[in-house]
């Protein structure tokens, strides 16, 4: 990805845990990485096709004055998030900010934090079999198309299926959404908990009925095995009403594990001779 880069920019701030940075205040020097595609800008010379860094600079500057910190992590953290929601042509940004004179009381040159952070695209797996499902299901996609971290990309069809593991239960309702996202796979995980509190999950038994199920399927290329948080999602590639709907809105993506796309995936399950479709 090309870059633009910004260095060592002189910003007044009031960042500390002294008494006297936080009202007298102090010099920072900040640098920039802006991560983006400059390609159509270069090509037809125009300003308003990449990152105005003048105007970066600014905002940049601005926030360094106005906002407090009691760390320059928090400072890097906040102005990363800021400039990320500010531009939609930013892609990742890598913040360094330098404190040249902390009062620490020993000699050095200058102490620094140095951070990157980007967009990261997430697909979720969605589905309900008690109460009204498809309101159940709207409402937590309309969880994360209202979150302020979160832009909400493609929705699949939904899908009414056959019960998985345990079949004495109604019919459920299944699809995918994709998501473009700030939040780290732990968040993500805690926005799931608070959707299926909101909306009242219980959870009496593994794959039981519930009011809502969602899923991280796959959070960039990411392989996670925690104990709580498994990404690529462990049996996503045994189920059809997962296969089905993403082939639907993301075909080309890899599995990050098998390094197949989801549609030679989806093909290898039907021609799987243990397949029996849970599809209705």
């Amino acid at each position: 990805m090309d870059k633009i880069i910004i260095e060592d920019l002189e910003c007044f701030g009031y960042h500390g845990v002294l008494k006297e940075e936080q009202v007298l205040g102090q010099k920072f020097l900040v640098s920039i990485i802006l991560y983006t595609n400059t390609q159509i800008a270069g090509r037809d010379d125009c300003l308003d096709k990449t990152l105005n860094y003048a105007e970066v600079c600014k905002k940049v500057q601005t926030f360094m004055h106005e906002q407090k910190f009691l760390l320059i992590e928090a400072a890097a953290e906040h102005l990363a998030q800021m400039l990320l929601l500010s531009y939609s042509l930013l892609k990742e940004v890598k913040i360094t900010i330098k404190k040249p004179w902390a009062p620490v009381h020993i000699s050095m040159k200058t102490v620094a934090v140095e951070i990157k952070r980007g967009w990261h695209t997430v697909y979720l797996g969605i589905g309900a079999n008690l109460g009204d499902k498809e309101k159940n299901i709207q409402t937590a996609i309309n969880f994360f198309k209202e979150h302020p971290l979160c832009k909400l990309g493609k929705n699949s069809s939904l899908l009414s299926t056959k019960p998985y593991g345990v079949k004495d239960q109604d019919d459920f309702l299944n699809g995918v959404f994709g998501i473009q996202t700030l939040l780290t796979p732990r968040e993500m995980l805690g926005c799931i908990q608070e959707i299926e509190e909101k909306l009242q999950r219980v959870r009496t038994m593994h794959w039981g009925p519930r009011t809502i199920d969602v899923d991280i399927l796959l959070y960039d290329n990411l392989i996670c095995r925690e104990e709580d948080l498994i990404i690529p999602h462990i049996e996503m590639h045994k189920r059809d009403f997962v296969l089905k709907p993403l082939c639907e809105i993301a075909p080309y993506i890899l599995h990050p594990i098998y390094q197949k796309s989801i549609q030679e995936l989806w093909e290898e399950l039907q021609k799987s001779e243990t397949y029996e479709s849970n599809l209705k």
